[in-house]
């Protein structure tokens, strides 16, 4: 009888020391934050790289575009009742990345200040899941029980040493039942993304200490001119108080578009320089109505469209520079799906915006933009490819030649189409008109 049960013993031993490494759960990790800036005279991509312990040092990528001019930069990290910490950047006339590097002495949100530019975000915790807990304690608990059970088994008493090995038993299914959920079992939501971050929703993100719905009301968009800054404000449209819980959404607080009386297209990223206020210089900007269009996602909010028009004072229309692309065209009758395929010749294309690119689409067209009904963003997502990260930064230019998109135009007319993607760290604007028939319940 001891010598029964001292082999089951090390027999259940056996299966905890192999199953246990193979079920756990691995530990929870954040990701890069890449957002996208319109800063004055430059276009540039911030990457905010993934804190790997805290306190710790944190890596800034700073991604220049063609025609973003050199100088310097200063970054500079704050929170409430933290030291902050600063460095400089400088940028040289080559385009790519520049690197910067901070350091954060706890989790939690925090600010990092690119100049005038402030971009919120969130140091994570790395907290077990209670189902990783549930593995982990329920292997322990097994781990001791076993060595009880062998203890008593020694020591000549067999009978006594059932009972830690039953107990032994019942931990290893706990723990391999908490394995084998937790795959199935939906994450917190990333801190900041439901509840408005703070030290304590940081630290644990599991307790919901309310079971009220986060959704916020939508959004009022103010738009003016400050000398040739376009300034818009956020205001919420039920309390009235400025906006300041924007998502980065698509590698950006805010997709500007911008189209001028003549139908030139600005794809800007406003900087956030305080609590519901963003700001894009506008370049040699054309006399006249220009019409906007704002997408945002807010917390708890959801993505939200806004839409206005801002008088601009300034000169004639000054040439476009758009770049070059065979097209492909499979347009089908308004509220059917058609196919725009652009094709850039070499497989050269880098990810702009977390995608391979991206197509604005405004109309019908009747008078000037600014009476379009429809306005639409439509993305070509990058395919996936073996070895690649997935989501991969500027530096992979390994995409194209090929940028496919599909949209169902919701009513015939002419449109204005513009296609974007990024090469050699320039975006490059292909535009396009397009007729689109009426469907046949319009045709009379």
């Amino acid at each position: 009888m001891k010598r029964r049960v001292v082999t089951l013993l090390l027999v259940l031993g056996a299966i905890f020391s192999i199953a246990a490494p193979a079920l756990a759960d691995g530990a929870q990790n954040g990701a890069d934050v890449h957002v996208a800036q319109s800063l004055g005279d430059r276009d540039l991509t911030v990457i905010i790289r993934r804190v790997a312990e805290v306190p710790g040092p944190v890596h800034v990528d700073v991604v220049t575009h063609a025609g973003t001019p050199a100088g310097e930069l200063s970054l500079t990290l704050r929170s409430a009742g933290a030291p902050s910490s600063d460095t400089k950047v400088v940028l040289g006339a080559t385009p790519g990345f520049y690197s910067g590097q901070l350091h954060v002495d706890r989790p939690g949100p925090w600010e990092l200040a690119v100049d005038e530019a402030t971009i919120p975000f969130v140091v994570p915790a790395l907290v077990p899941s209670p189902w990783e807990n549930a593995t982990y304690g329920g292997f322990i608990a097994a781990g001791v029980l076993l060595l009880a059970a062998l203890v008593l088994a020694v020591l000549g008493k067999p009978g006594f040493a059932l009972v830690p090995a039953a107990g032994m038993v019942a931990a290893i299914a706990v723990g391999v039942t908490a394995a084998l959920l937790s795959p199935s079992i939906p994450p917190a939501a990333a801190p900041g993304t439901d509840l408005d971050p703070t030290y304590d929703t940081v630290m644990n993100p599991w307790e919901r200490t309310s079971i009220v719905d986060f959704s916020r009301p939508p959004v009022n968009l103010v738009p003016r001119m400050d000398g040739r800054d376009l300034v818009l404000s956020l205001t919420d449209g039920s309390s009235g108080r400025p906006v300041d819980d924007l998502l980065v959404h698509d590698s950006a607080f805010i997709h500007l578009v911008v189209v001028s009386p003549s139908g030139h297209l600005r794809h800007l990223h406003p900087v956030r320089t305080a609590p519901g206020e963003y700001r894009a210089k506008l370049r040699d900007p054309e006399q006249g109505m220009h019409a906007l269009a704002a997408e945002i996602a807010r917390r708890g909010g959801g993505v939200q469209l806004l839409r206005s028009t801002v008088d601009v004072e300034g000169g004639a229309a000054a040439p476009a520079h758009d770049g070059e692309a065979d097209t492909a065209m499979e347009i089908r009758e308004a509220g059917r799906p058609s196919t725009i395929t652009a094709k850039f010749g070499d497989r050269d294309l880098q990810p702009w915006l977390g995608m391979l690119g991206h197509m604005i689409v405004v109309g019908p067209i009747t008078d000037v933009p600014a009476k379009a009904p429809i306005w639409a963003h439509v993305h070509s997502m990058l395919p996936p490819r073996p070895g690649m990260p997935d989501q991969p930064d500027e530096s992979v230019a390994a995409y194209g030649p090929d940028v496919p998109f599909t949209y169902s135009f919701p009513l015939p007319g002419k449109y204005l189409v513009w296609i974007q993607v990024e090469r050699d760290y320039s975006v490059v604007t292909v535009p396009r008109t397009v007729d689109v028939p009426p469907g046949k319940a319009a045709v009379k």
